[in-house]
């Protein structure tokens, strides 16, 4: 008896959609461009953090030594650094290997090297590149080398220069502009989501007008309330679903066609492989939200303009 009704509540909710086709069209297209900028925004996250990632891997101390550090007390201070519970490792380039580095680098630059040539002495000073275990931790570490315990053993100073201070800013305006776009990504959901309140909201009064002969009639051979009111949530149901699967199929091609964008910027990055790859998460969480948005407009709707 219980499935009867089940069945009988929801071919009334398929009845109310397919009589009102226009304004159920509305509805879903509302619900669509709220579901679409809430995916949006999932992937915007995803894209964001992927690249604040990669630039905070490649954030790091370099320590340049000056010409007249003497090896071991720089390797002293290296020995000191790795001890330091922050540090994750370190590389350490001598005098000559930043030369050999240098002119590598420079190979197609004749004048720069024949300018190298003359010089009776190396210029270039050894370097340390100290990677820490958490971007958070570079701080503590630069606080150290300005510190007298990066001093050489007759209290001279050996460090040149610190180049993490010019990074830092890097990583703090990153994360200052994606904190913003966070934000206004989650201030345009919230817009939608009211848009699409109001709009499922109408939507299902509408359709109660409409359907005021029918729901008399339905009270005068002994429906009872619970099945008059179903019918108009599984139509808000409905809603939610199909906006669901149209924004599921719209941001395959979306996708695809951003992927070809991003391989020059991130070949590492791959949205579309994420997408197929989690399409069952992104699926129930996408049409969870639908279904949720598209239930509750209706209910309170009808718990405001069903009055039965």
């Amino acid at each position: 008896m219980i499935w009867i009704s089940i069945k009988r509540v929801i071919r009334a909710g398929f009845i109310n959609f397919w009589r009102n086709g226009f304004v159920s069209f509305s509805s879903i297209m509302v619900v669509t461009m709220t579901l679409f900028v809430f995916t949006s925004l999932i992937f915007l996250s995803l894209l964001t953090n992927a690249y604040l990632n990669q630039v905070k891997d490649k954030v790091d101390i370099n320590v340049y030594f000056t010409t007249t550090a003497p090896e071991k007390d720089i390797l002293a201070l290296k020995k000191t650094i790795e001890s330091l519970e922050q540090v994750a490792r370190t590389e350490y380039v001598s005098r000559e290997d930043a030369l050999k580095n240098f002119k590598l680098k420079h190979q197609d630059d004749e004048p720069t090297l024949q300018g190298l040539e003359e010089l009776d002495d190396n210029p270039l000073g050894a370097v340390l590149n100290i990677k820490a275990k958490q971007p958070s931790q570079y701080d503590s570490i630069a606080k150290f080398l300005d510190s007298k315990d990066a001093l050489s053993k007759d209290g001279s100073n050996i460090i040149e220069s610190v180049n993490f201070h010019k990074n830092k800013q890097i990583i703090d305006r990153l994360n200052k502009i994606v904190d913003s776009a966070t934000r206004l990504g989650i201030g345009l959901v919230i817009f939608f989501v009211l848009i699409s309140i109001v709009i499922t909201f109408n939507t299902i009064r509408i359709i109660i007008f409409t359907s005021r002969d029918e729901i008399s009639v339905m009270k005068l051979v002994g429906a009872s309330n619970r099945y008059i009111r179903w019918p108009f949530v599984v139509s808000g149901i409905m809603y939610g679903v199909i906006s669901a699967v149209v924004t599921l199929a719209v941001f395959y091609p979306i996708l695809y066609y951003v992927n070809k964008l991003l391989a020059s910027f991130s070949p590492g990055l791959n949205l579309l492989t994420y997408y197929l790859n989690n399409f069952g998460q992104i699926f129930l969480i996408i049409a969870g939200s639908g279904i949720l948005l598209g239930a509750v407009s209706s209910y309170l709707a009808v718990r405001r303009y069903l009055k039965i």
